[in-house]
């Protein structure tokens, strides 16, 4: 069976590799494609994955998402209509929902982010199977356009698809010590994804106003480390917080990163599910509340902060605690191991198709 991903995104490369070494040892022609995006593509590099490139990131700009999309759509549909899958895999992309419509290939996908609404209206209608976690209600998919009966819930968050498996969770490299320092604490901070639609069209402040006052206050005694997501923004932190935190450059596996640090604080979504399932002393201060997040706090594998004051004085109790980071560590343990792995319900779905 020819099966087709289109993987777009740095936590699609670590969800869906699993899957497809496993369809791949079942004898199934797999092809991926992705887009030119520093943060995915060099990091299916550092996971062995092969990406063919087609097309780029839009940006920010409405006009120049659509002049990207539109571009990349009629790109592979040259492409995808030469490999004839029969089945199209992708976590919500855009492109491949309308060439796998065109091109009359069952799609189906995965998503947990019904917030980003230009995405999900693209997208969902068209799918012949969503695939979400439990904690999104069915409901929440009401104006994308989907049947109930054609969505299925999985008891678990999308970063168990490889915090689960020994192969995949493993660090793939040692976290350099210019970036860590011992003998201090090393706090990582993930920047939100400003170029993202359901971002970029809003008014929310910038996340760099939360952690003013941490860094501020902080630098001296922490080492504080931030990860950002372009090469714009990664200008104006360097500039806003030099002498203060170490900006990183390069892109690195997030398992190893978030392992060696300890504390993680994010705008995002991914490495912050990534983190409070690592067992990690987590704090969101995402500018979005989203159902996954909800679940977090919720079961005490993360907190929230809504402002700089908040936050410097979470991490300050954090650092002051020594029963904490232990706490944390059983709590994410205990519930990572009766969560259920996302990525069988695709490998089901395949096996009836095939």
């Amino acid at each position: 069976m020819r099966i087709w991903f289109d993987i777009l995104t740095p936590k699609q490369v670590m969800f869906f590799k699993p899957a497809i070494d496993c369809l791949k040892e079942q004898g199934h022609e797999i092809l991926c494609t992705s887009r030119q995006y520093r943060e995915a593509v060099e990091l299916a590099r550092i996971k062995n994955l092969k990406l063919e490139i087609i097309g780029k990131h839009g940006g920010a700009e409405r006009y120049e998402k659509l002049r990207a999309s539109t571009s990349r759509t009629f790109r592979l549909a040259y492409e995808i209509k030469k490999f004839e899958p029969s089945l199209a895999v992708s976590f919500s992309s855009p492109e491949c929902s309308r060439v796998a419509f065109g091109l009359g290939i069952k799609h189906i996908g995965y998503n947990d982010s019904p917030h980003a609404a230009a995405v999900t209206r693209l997208t969902i209608p068209l799918l012949a199977r969503l695939f979400c976690p439990w904690v999104i209600p069915v409901s929440a998919w009401k104006c994308s356009g989907i049947c109930s009966n054609l969505i299925t819930r999985y008891k678990g968050l999308d970063p168990v698809a490889w915090l689960k498996r020994d192969r995949y969770s493993r660090p793939s490299k040692r976290i350099s010590g210019s970036i860590l320092e011992k003998g201090r604490k090393n706090i990582l901070i993930r920047l939100e994804e400003l170029k993202a639609a359901y971002i970029a069209d809003s008014n929310l402040s910038s996340s760099l106003l939360m952690i003013d006052d941490l860094i501020n206050n902080l630098f001296q005694s922490v080492n504080i480390i931030i990860l950002c997501r372009y090469q714009d923004q990664f200008r104006q932190v360097e500039q806003r917080y030099r002498g203060q935190a170490k900006v990183l450059k390069n892109v690195v596996d997030g398992v190893s990163l978030i392992s060696s640090t300890d504390i993680f604080i994010g705008a995002g979504g991914t490495m912050t599910t990534e983190a409070a399932l690592l067992g990690k002393p987590t704090i969101s201060i995402s500018p979005f509340r989203f159902y996954v997040e909800k679940y977090l706090v919720q079961a005490g594998l993360a907190r929230r902060s809504s402002n700089g004051r908040e936050l410097l004085a979470l991490v300050r109790m954090i650092l002051g605690s020594e029963v904490y980071a232990i706490r944390q560590k059983k709590i994410a343990t205990r519930i990572l191991g009766n969560m259920e792995d996302p990525l069988q319900k695709l490998l089901s779905y395949v096996s009836t198709c095939a």
